[in-house]
């Protein structure tokens, strides 16, 4: 042990002394190391003295280091002087990596003795002990993560292999498709390490038409992990072989289906059932560090996993350090930039819900904008492709029972007023993808129908073919005598939903 802690010592010894040979080399030095990385006070203090003073624009000199390192502990040139006398060798960037090794594997070493004390204390909940590891392993791993410049013919080259992969496609999606055509031709679908946010306010639909996405997505076979963190898995799952059957959503929960009915929901089940890619997460917290674990445990299982949904943002916990002094927007600021990272290190879109601030309700016109994202402006900043849902008859519907609920209480005082019908939205709405940010096409408008029946979102074509599918089988179904419950319907020509 002694021996190892010598070699440590003369390593970082090494390092401080070509720092004060070549000041220069500091600003790449720093970009691995803190002075939290060293092992000996010394060291630790004469790095950190050095921080310092880089980050002031002041010379790193051994006589002004001595001064600055003066202020926290007693130290002497002639201490200075002994460290520089250490000979700085052409390997530098090895031992730089050594120190940041050692520094994790005793940071490894401190929460193996914290696992230890907190499984052995009274009263411990294995839970709480499991939250705080993959928070502290999670922190852990960005510190053993930087990246350098990458020179042009690199990058050339490798944008080179891009352009090829991507015109071997020959104009077929580069990313996952999302269900919808116009959406595809905007984004080129969903790509590898982009965050994209949906955005709308309550009772819009994002849970559907996240849902309605992730049903196109596992019949081509790909992989979806979905968290769902305000709705049991149980009530997405009614969702989805409603949008699947085209069985009505509330005849589905209440189990009130005739023989038809129930005929298509046991083919829908079946179907659904088939696609064991698609893996549902319905606990109530989640934090960045409990996401980046299971998701890489589950891509380690199944390799199909192509893409991640969050349901939603605001409802994720935020990490330890911040657990006590930090106010809300930078809650959620540390989440959002945490799923751009994460999306970038599993190389796989991640999409995460997220509600906008009633303020807009007071506007003429309440289709969202940038700024209506709620509690930061970095959800702006860090998504590449940001998505607002709008329905306008959610509003004519609220304003038909306000107008009602006016008109009653007018009617109660004495007045002679007519009350009207409330109106009734149709069961197939107009819907709007408002596409406000694109970081790599256009920005535009995509409509869409939404299906409150099934709670499913669609392209308008497509609903014209599947309201023909429908009708088709149930003549198929009625030619055929084929009504009873017991009966096996092929409904493999349907649109796959």
């Amino acid at each position: 042990m002694q021996e190892i802690q010598n070699i440590i010592e003369k390593i970082e010894r090494m390092v401080l002394s070509a720092i004060l040979f070549s000041p220069d080399k500091f600003d790449e030095i720093c970009e691995v190391l803190t002075y939290t990385d060293f092992l000996f006070p010394l060291h630790s203090c004469m790095f950190h003295a050095c921080e310092i003073l880089y980050k002031t624009n002041m010379p790193i000199t051994p006589e002004i280091v001595c001064i600055e390192m003066n202020k926290t502990m007693q130290i002497s040139l002639d201490d200075i002087a002994h460290i520089s006398a250490e000979f700085p060798t052409a390997n530098l960037d090895t031992y730089v990596e050594q120190i940041k090794n050692a520094s994790i594997n005793r940071s490894l070493l401190s929460l193996a003795s914290f696992i230890r004390d907190e499984s052995i204390k009274s009263g411990s909940i294995a839970k709480d002990t499991l939250e705080k590891v993959e928070k502290r392993l999670y922190a852990l791993s960005l510190q053993d993560s930087h990246t350098d410049f990458r020179n042009a013919e690199d990058v050339i080259l490798s944008t080179i292999e891009l352009i090829k992969a991507n015109k071997a496609k020959m104009g077929a999606l580069k990313g996952i498709n999302t269900g919808f055509r116009d959406l595809n031709i905007a984004t080129t679908g969903f790509n590898p390490g982009e965050l994209i946010v949906i955005g709308a306010r309550p009772s819009m639909g994002k849970t559907a038409l996240i849902l309605s996405m992730a049903l196109k997505i596992i019949s081509s076979h790909k992989g979806v992990a979905i968290f769902s963190l305000e709705m049991p898995a149980e009530q997405l799952m009614l969702r989805m072989l409603s949008a699947k059957s085209m069985v009505p959503l509330q005849s589905v929960r209440s189990g009130d289906m005739n023989d038809s009915e129930f005929t298509k929901l046991t083919q829908a089940t079946q179907d659904l059932s088939s696609h064991r890619n698609l893996y549902i997460d319905d606990g109530s917290q989640l934090t960045l560090a409990g996401l980046r674990t299971k998701m890489r445990k589950l891509k380690a299982r199944d390799n199909t996993v192509s893409i991640a949904m969050i349901d939603y943002l605001q409802l994720m916990s935020g990490m330890e350090s911040m657990n006590t002094k930090a106010v809300r927007h930078e809650f959620i600021a540390e989440i959002s930039r945490g799923l751009k990272n994460l999306a970038r290190e599993l190389n796989i879109p991640i999409i995460a819900l997220s509600q906008l601030n009633r303020m807009l309700e007071n506007r003429d016109d309440k289709r969202p904008i940038l700024s209506d994202l709620r509690e930061s402006g970095a959800i702006e900043q860090d998504a590449d492709i940001i998505i607002f849902l709008y329905r306008d008859e959610v509003y004519k519907e609220r304003e038909s029972k306000q107008q009602i609920a006016a008109a009653k209480r007018k009617k109660n005082q004495g007045e002679e007023i007519d009350i009207q019908d409330p109106y009734k939205a149709p069961d197939i709405e107009l819907s709007e993808l408002i596409l406000a940010k694109n970081r790599n096409g256009e920005t535009r408008t995509i409509e869409m129908l939404y299906n409150k029946k099934y709670t499913l979102f669609q392209d308008i074509n497509e609903e014209k073919e599947t309201q023909m599918a429908i009708a088709n089988a149930t003549t198929y179904m009625l030619n055929n005598d084929m009504l009873d419950e017991n009966s096996n319907i092929d409904f493999s020509g349907m649109p796959n939903m």
